[in-house]
């Protein structure tokens, strides 16, 4: 398991073609998620309002996963919650997609195939400076979806490596650590100086 070098401007990054397919079907997954649970259309008395289309959700959403994505803005007022998010969330969406289609873009791009059946493949993934800020932002929305389906919290570590092999989770919980892996080499080589 390799992470990100800094190369030039940009940075750069080899998967195996099974890391590679695997970081496709996470992010695959997170733009599904982020697209299945669309806005209720609105009725608009102000015509402003219609023309700017601000008719995103106002509660909060039923899927913990995309409630820990677009937090509450403020608990105590549900007024302003639902307005805030009926303001604010629909664009949070697309940007969250767009980051995560934009690494599915980027690994078939370096030569992932539709179909991953050939063993051996490595595959070379080269991103520059705004690419790569996309990646980090998907990384995040990631790890947020993997820790709470599986409910990871602060400082509970031993937990997961006590767990058996065996126990499904633990195969999940590498796969949110890998993923923290490649967050923390991504960071580090953005920001490393040239």
């Amino acid at each position: 398991m390799s992470g990100f070098i800094r190369r030039g401007e940009g940075v750069m990054v080899t998967f195996s073609g099974f890391e590679a397919d695997l970081l496709r079907s996470l992010a695959s997954q997170l733009v599904e998620l982020l697209r299945n649970e669309e806005a209720e259309p609105k009725s608009h008395a102000d015509p402003l309002e219609a023309l700017l289309d601000f008719s995103g959700p106002t509660t909060e959403p039923d899927d913990p996963v995309l409630a820990r994505l677009f937090p509450t803005a403020y608990p105590d007022d549900e007024e302003a919650a639902g307005e805030f998010r009926r303001f604010t969330e629909g664009t949070l969406r697309d940007g969250k997609a767009r980051n995560a289609s934009l690494v599915i873009d980027r690994l078939e791009e370096s030569g992932l195939p539709d179909e991953l059946d050939e063993d051996g493949l490595w595959i070379d993934v080269e991103l520059d400076a705004g690419q790569a800020q996309a990646w980090l932002r998907s990384f995040t929305d990631i790890r947020l979806a993997l820790a709470t389906r599986l409910g990871v919290e602060e400082g509970d570590e031993d937990y997961w490596h006590s767990l058996p092999d065996d126990d499904p989770r633990t195969h999940v919980h590498d796969i949110y650590e890998w993923v923290g892996y490649l967050q923390e080499t991504l960071v580090a080589a953005v920001t490393r100086d040239v």
